[in-house]
């Protein structure tokens, strides 16, 4: 894999095209845009010492506020632990102080999710503020560090996912359909809690986005954007309807397991994978067919090439659809990056997915009585197209032990 831009020098260009003298950001750790920064910095040469309670930015706590700037030269940071009352100063306020003794003066850039307080600050100490995405637009591209932090989230996606393949596999089920874990029916909690013990384990953390849902209630796509425009796969007290079902698992039903950890340094995986334990195939069989060739003919269109997520939602939906479903079945595709969010830029339609970014590929497809079959992984395009730490796709849980899929 080829070195490629660093976010330094993409902030840098920014300023240059833009005329302006820095670039500032402030808000907690837990901001993704924040710790952009923060990783930035870290990877920095020029990074001064930050005046702060903390060791490593990149991993800090979730209670600590930054303030970040670069000046086209270096990267300034200031940051505090706890609440405000305990704090000498607001770090955005120093972070002006410093900015304006260092002889920085004229435009900043800011994103526009910059905090209120931090803005003003900024702009008593005599800085006018303009709006840039560089953000954004910086993190469609994956440096290698980044690209090899995903796949290690992924890793333990796919721990995850294979362990509930391995509890679904060894299961027997009763009289009435009903999955059982030795002597107990196996419901869709107990089998969470044993994919988020599995993600534990190999060094990734859940962060409430792993989801076990069966039968006529696995066709619910998570849509909550959180305001984001992206959506989210964390768990929510109300997305399962209380009291409609008792939440076992039973043979010969889909069974959807969803998970997007978060690794070690707050870059996520994610993947989807649907079971059919005792299966007679049907119409689950033909939509798991449909979309494991979907899945290959991405592959194939994003190597050494780039296209619109148009583009290839649209080829998602056209090879299932030659499978035999017609316009009257519901088909779902979904194309986003993935970072240091589940799901992040490129998001947008006209948005390109190329040999810099990586991407999560999802689909769904519904087959009658609420029932759906749903895969998605993460896929690095580039020569060749390369899926991250993905286990088999089939619906047999005894199969994944086999090799990854092409």
């Amino acid at each position: 894999m080829s070195e490629r831009v660093s976010p330094t020098a993409r902030v840098a260009s920014t300023l240059s095209s833009r005329d302006a003298a820095a670039f500032v950001h402030a808000g907690p750790s837990r901001d993704p845009a924040v710790r952009y920064c923060l990783r930035a910095i870290d990877s920095s040469e020029s990074a001064p010492a930050a005046d702060s309670f903390e060791n490593d930015p990149t991993t800090g706590s979730f209670d600590t506020t930054h303030a970040v700037a670069f000046d086209g030269t270096q990267w300034h940071h200031v940051s505090w632990r706890g609440v405000p009352e305990d704090w000498p100063r607001h770090p955005a306020d120093e972070l002006a102080t410093r900015l304006a003794d260092d002889g920085v003066s004229g435009p900043v850039l800011a994103p526009a999710t910059i905090p209120h307080d931090a803005a003003l600050y900024l702009e008593q100490t005599g800085f006018t503020l303009a709006s840039s995405d560089i953000l954004t637009r910086s993190r469609r591209s994956k440096t290698d560090l980044e690209h090899e932090l995903i796949e290690q989230a992924q890793q333990a996606t796919a721990a995850g996912v294979k362990r509930a393949a391995t509890v679904l596999a060894e299961s027997d089920s009763d009289d009435e359909g009903a999955l059982l874990a030795g002597e107990t029916r196996l419901t869709d909690e107990q089998l969470r809690i044993a994919v988020d013990e599995a993600i534990v384990a190999a060094g990734s953390l859940p962060d409430g986005r792993t989801r076990v849902t069966g039968g006529m209630r696995n066709d619910a796509l998570e849509t909550s954007d959180n305001g984001t425009g992206r959506g989210d796969d964390r768990v929510r007290a109300s997305t399962d309807s209380a009291g409609v079902s008792d939440g076992l698992l039973r043979a010969g039903e889909p069974i959807t397991v969803v998970a997007s950890p978060r690794g070690r340094e707050g870059y996520h995986g994610g993947l989807v994978r649907t079971f059919v334990v005792d299966g007679d195939g049907g119409d689950s069989r033909r939509a798991h067919v449909a979309l494991t060739q979907a899945f290959r003919s991405v592959r194939s269109m994003l190597t050494d090439a780039t296209h619109s997520i148009t583009a290839v939602e649209a080829e998602l939906e056209a090879e299932i659809r030659a499978y035999g479903f017609g316009e009257a079945d519901a088909i779902e595709t979904r194309v986003t990056g993935v970072g240091l969010e589940p799901r992040e830029a490129p998001a947008a339609a006209d948005s390109d997915v190329g040999p810099e970014t990586v991407v999560r590929i999802e689909a769904t497809v519904r087959v009658g009585d609420g029932r759906s079959v749903r895969i998605a992984d993460l896929l690095a395009p580039g020569r060749p197209a390369q899926w991250l730490a993905t286990p088999s796709r089939s619906l047999e849980p005894a199969a994944y032990a086999d090799a990854e899929p092409q």
